[in-house]
């Protein structure tokens, strides 16, 4: 049955799950709500998504396309939509926002005033619209990915960055005690499709031009916004990290 987020006390939640395998917690997550969906973009989200289709639970999933992705990751997204078949919500921003930043600062300013602004119109605002729509959602973020901003990534939380006005929005992160390792086994392991482009040395994949392949020994998020701080290797999707 359906949670009411009125009634859905999420400390306790968290509390239960805290210790919990990914697929209890991916499996508490769909039976609590029916308005939830997962946020694909990378390896830890196809994974979640092969755990759900194991659990024999349909599920929503979702994509956003910035107009900025590498071909290979095309190629991913539309290669799990058949080897799942499952529909793929894919989400486009505002072209109009788009046209206006391009036009006015060309095609490459966030290598000069930084990636908050154009991240914020091809990614922020269309998750936004689309997490405006649902009750929860469940993300593949884990807590070495970015040890400055995901440190501490509880496995269930309320979503202070997406809840609007007296509108809770709850956000599950099975993954989130697992490590790169961890995800990278479970692919081997089921032959879950990924992206090429990790055979190619990528390991953290965003936008075609904020995203380069790593070196031995460097960490994942390294090639990421190679340009910038190590503290501001996050694009607004996931703002703050703290346990509920």
């Amino acid at each position: 049955m359906a949670q009411t987020i009125a009634t859905l006390d999420i400390p306790s939640l968290a509390a239960e799950l805290t210790s919990q395998s990914p697929q209890k917690i991916l499996e508490r997550s769909l039976n609590l709500f029916d308005n939830i969906a997962i946020s694909f973009s990378g390896a830890e989200d196809v994974v979640l998504i092969d755990m759900a289709h194991r659990l024999n639970k349909a599920v929503k999933v979702f994509s956003l396309d910035t107009g900025r992705l590498h071909p290979e990751t095309y190629q991913f997204i539309d290669r799990v939509r058949k080897h799942y078949g499952i529909a793929i919500d894919i989400l486009f921003p505002d072209a109009t926002q788009v046209e206006e930043m391009v036009s006015t600062k060309g095609l490459f300013s966030f290598y000069e005033d930084g990636h908050n602004e154009c991240c914020g119109i091809r990614k922020v605002a269309p998750l936004r619209r689309k997490l405006s729509t649902l009750d929860a959602w469940i993300t593949g973020q884990r807590q070495d990915q970015n040890p400055a901003t995901r440190g501490k990534v509880p496995v269930v939380q309320a979503d202070t960055a997406f809840s609007a006005g007296d509108r809770t929005l709850v956000k599950f992160n099975p993954l989130s005690n697992w490590t790169s390792a961890d995800v990278w086994m479970y692919i081997r392991s089921y032959e879950v499709p990924y992206n090429s482009l990790h055979d190619r040395g990528f390991v953290s994949i965003g936008c075609e031009p904020c995203t380069r392949a790593t070196l031995p020994n460097q960490h994942e998020r390294e090639g990421r916004w190679w340009w910038e701080d190590a503290t501001k290797k996050e694009c607004g999707l996931h703002a703050i990290n703290q346990p509920s």
